[in-house]
């Protein structure tokens, strides 16, 4: 058994902040002595020894916390949690590092990577995870096999042009590690249908108020609707962005007929210029 002391001069631990670990239930001594000292034993100095993985990343020790006292979470899930955690760290450092270095030979080229070699990886395995059969096999069948489409997928998602876009995505979200959260927790496919169907609704009756002006309380009110049923579906921390990007899609040359076929002419016009008057700038 260790004293509270001499676990904070093993590992720099404040003797402070051990009693407030233990009196918000994140550490709590293994036993007391007799005079009322706190001790802690091996198993606990591993699980402090977690608490501190988790703190390199600033995560709140509210959200430890939780993640420490879930049921469904044993030791080796949770090493592996944070192994995966450090492992993107340092990869983000080595980049970090890379890019001094060039500056330093006079080649000053900016890093834009918002998502790391483990975490594009990541990305790949749950998109190949939720994708139906029928899709999955067309892409294999395109590319080869499965490796070859891992490679392809991992040389565009990691491109300047594609990391810059992501940034873009990931501020809908209100970080990166919700924006990962939500990719590897999709909904179901029955959730995701109800969606669109509502989404189809809301837009048949948005192109039955085209004679009104864009900026009238009739088009806003259903405009608010579709940026809400957006925002559900898609899991985003604040649909602003989102919205304005598919006003951007509605004005793309390539989608334009297939709306206006679908709804009438005009139709993908509409669609951006209400989308645009409610959350565009004031």
């Amino acid at each position: 058994m260790r004293t509270v002391k001499e676990i904070s001069d093993l590992t720099g631990i404040s003797v402070r902040t051990l009693h407030y670990y233990d009196e918000i239930g994140l550490l709590k001594p293994t036993a007391k002595s007799e005079a009322g000292y706190r001790l802690y034993d091996d198993k606990a100095l591993e699980t402090l020894q977690q608490i501190l993985f988790f703190r390199e990343f600033d995560i709140s020790l509210k959200e430890i916390k939780a993640v420490m006292e879930n049921p469904a979470l044993e030791r080796n899930q949770i090493l592996k949690m944070q192994r995966k955690m450090l492992t993107a760290k340092k990869e983000r450092m080595e980049r970090l590092i890379a890019s001094i270095d060039d500056i330093l030979k006079g080649e000053n080229k900016m890093d834009f990577a918002v998502f790391s070699k483990t975490e594009v990886e990541e990305m790949f395995r749950t998109m190949l995870a939720h994708m139906p059969e029928n899709m999955k096999n067309t892409a294999i069948k395109e590319f080869g096999s499965i490796e070859q489409w891992k490679e392809h997928y991992m040389k565009v998602v990691s491109s300047e042009k594609m990391q810059k876009s992501y940034a873009k995505v990931v501020e809908w979200y209100g970080g990166k590690d919700r924006f990962l959260s939500v990719s590897q927790n999709p909904v179901s496919k029955e959730v995701a249908e109800s969606y669109n169907r509502r989404l189809g609704a809301i837009l048949q009756k948005l192109i039955a108020k085209q004679g009104c002006a864009v900026d009238s309380f009739e088009v806003k009110e259903i405009v608010g609707e579709y940026g809400f049923v957006m925002k559900q579906l898609s899991q985003v921390k604040e649909e602003t962005g989102l919205m304005l990007a598919q006003a951007q899609y509605y004005r793309n040359e390539k989608v334009k007929p297939m709306i206006d076929e679908k709804y009438g002419d005009g139709a993908s016009d509409f669609f951006a210029q209400a989308i645009e008057s409610f959350y565009g700038p004031a």
